[in-house]
């Protein structure tokens, strides 16, 4: 299956997408010294929520789904240099809307779930490309 959103994220900063199946998908997050925090090596939790957010489009794959609205619990921190693998499934559908739940795991430990409820346009939400 082939990747058809989000084409030109920044893949070392949102992660890799590694599986694809229809409303199913899997991104590989490197942490590196970018996404440090603090002195203790903290990543900052918005690259973490940004690779469950890329996950969750990646799992729609319509290259006009947005995001309309997310929850999300940090259940554990995640330490510069350590692997996340996002794994993201469409759970709901009704027209439009589609409802995504994403797991982080570093090696096996739950590090991340959210659920990201989006939306289908019929038309890109910035208009006409410039």
């Amino acid at each position: 299956m082939k990747l058809n959103t989000h084409l030109n994220i920044d893949t070392s900063l949102c992660g890799k997408v590694t599986k694809l199946e229809k409303n199913y998908a899997e991104v590989l997050l490197h942490t590196s010294t970018k996404m440090r925090a603090d002195k203790q090596g903290l990543v900052h939790g918005g690259f973490v929520f940004g690779a469950a957010d890329f996950a969750a489009m990646s799992a729609v794959n319509d290259p006009l789904v947005v995001l309309g609205s997310a929850t999300s619990k940090f259940v554990a921190p995640v330490r510069v240099g350590e692997v996340v693998l996002f794994k993201a499934k469409v759970v709901s559908s009704k027209g439009k809307k589609k409802v995504v739940e994403v797991e982080a795991f570093v090696k096996e430990k739950l590090v991340f779930e959210g659920s990201f409820t989006t939306f289908v346009l019929e038309s890109h939400v910035l208009g006409d490309a410039q």
